[in-house]
């Protein structure tokens, strides 16, 4: 038996961020992580050479991850890639209008179009989507962007902005604020993947005091009277702790915990709309046509990026390049998937397949597992669960209008501030020897 002050579940970025927060704040913290390493979805595979994310990963420059890494003195090297590009539309390419020049010489809009863009992509910049309130994004922009072709470039910067595609459910004032972060700051693509940032995280944890302990799984939080008395594992071992962080899908948190269909874990589970993608990664001897960096689909739910025009991903020199289908809610075709981006990619880099050095194909990685939408009974899960004092949630789906990685930071450090709050108004009980007595 170990004594722990407080259990983190899960030993991705949200866990891993959660984990570090309350250790410098005093507690004693103990990281359960069932792989065999952390990162979770924020790993990066090594290849011949090549460093392949799971799935696309950008780091908003303005969002909360990024200022939460910055803080913690982690090193973010990388670069922010161009937004010149092309726009993928009837199977042909046209300039993509990144810039005003490029707009105005679009042969992909009329002249009224070129105008209403132009005047959308300003307020983009600027606005502050808050007072919208519950209106999906479908609602939004049938109001406000009249010209079809406008309309089309709206809806791909939101996709290529969220990952998502879920414009009759996504919440329009979340979207307005991501695609907002994404005009004014761009995305850092990091030197050596995701992984140099998770392998950075863990260090700075176990200097902070953490313990990580990894194939280790949660098999139940333990409760009573209301309130969190530990964490038993998967070796049958009781963790005694006053509060336990569980950054763990809201499904899985739900199963982890006896009496869950009588808390707010129960709504957040079957509120929750996953979002999943198809990705095709490559790690290549040259780019076959050279210059063709960004491609965003105007009528089709793709986008082309090569990440090494931006950060060092490779030992040797190969190019990685990033493509991506968005899903739509339930739309998973691996085959079909597959065989629309490799067509793709055959119509963007002829001959790729000759210079390819490392391939990577994820038929339906899951991007998040929940997003701010118009359906959520709770706008904002998190990060107590009011029903059982000591235990909080955070991760990627615990978002308070937050997206992608930016939720997963926001929300650890929602979950750490309350956890010390609770503790300090003496609302949650430390472990005492009598726990070890609890049955498991």
């Amino acid at each position: 038996m170990h004594q722990a002050g407080t259990v983190v579940i899960g030993g991705g970025l949200a866990g891993l961020l959660a984990a570090i927060g309350a250790a410098q704040a005093g507690r004693q913290v103990v990281l359960l992580e069932r792989s065999a390493h952390t990162g979770g979805r924020g790993i990066s595979v090594h290849k011949n050479g090549a460093r392949l994310n799971l799935g696309g990963h950008a780091l908003y420059r303005g969002g909360a991850a990024y200022a939460n890494l910055q803080r913690l003195g982690v090193k973010l090297d990388g670069g922010t890639p161009s937004t010149a590009g092309e726009a993928l539309w009837k199977n042909g390419l046209a300039p993509l209008p990144a810039d005003p020049f490029r707009l105005l010489t679009s042969k992909l809009f009329r002249f009224s179009g070129k105008i209403e863009l132009g005047r959308l992509l300003m307020r983009l910049g600027s606005a502050e989507p808050s007072a919208l309130g519950n209106v999906s994004l479908r609602q939004w922009a049938e109001a406000e962007v009249r010209d079809p072709m406008a309309r089309h470039m709206f809806y791909s910067l939101c996709r290529t902005a969220t990952y998502g595609r879920d414009i009759d459910y996504q919440l329009a004032r979340a979207v307005l604020r991501q695609v907002r972060l994404a005009l004014k700051d761009g995305v850092r693509y990091l030197d050596g993947g995701w992984q140099s940032l998770i392998d950075q995280l863990q260090a700075l944890a176990v200097r902070s005091g953490v313990a990580i302990r990894t194939r280790a799984s949660a098999e139940a939080i333990v409760h009573e009277n209301g309130a969190v008395r530990g964490v038993s594992t998967g070796s049958g071992e009781l963790i005694p702790a006053d509060s336990v962080i569980s950054t763990l899908p809201p499904g899985d948190s739900f199963r982890l915990v006896a009496g869950a269909a009588n808390t707010a874990l129960s709504r957040w589970t079957e509120d929750a709309r996953p979002i999943t993608a198809a990705c095709l990664d490559l790690a290549l001897r040259r780019l076959p046509t050279p210059g063709r960096d960004l491609v965003m689909g105007l009528d089709q739910p793709l986008f082309f990026s090569n990440h090494s025009r931006a950060a060092k991903l490779s030992d040797n020199g190969t190019i990685v390049t990033h493509l991506i289908k968005y899903n739509a809610p339930g739309e998973q075709s691996p085959q079909a998937d597959e065989e629309l981006l490799t067509r793709t990619m055959d119509m963007l880099h002829p001959g790729w397949e000759q210079l390819t050095a490392a391939k990577q194909f994820l038929p339906s990685i899951t991007v998040v597992h929940d997003y701010p939408h118009i359906a959520r009974r709770d706008p904002s899960p998190g990060p107590a669960v009011p029903e059982i004092r000591g235990l909080y949630v955070a991760g990627d789906w615990a978002s308070h209008d937050e997206m992608l990685a930016d939720a997963a930071a926001a929300s650890a450090e929602r979950a750490v501030a309350q956890l010390l709050k609770d503790a300090k108004a003496g609302l949650i009980r430390k472990p005492t020897a009598a726990d070890a007595a609890i049955p498991v």
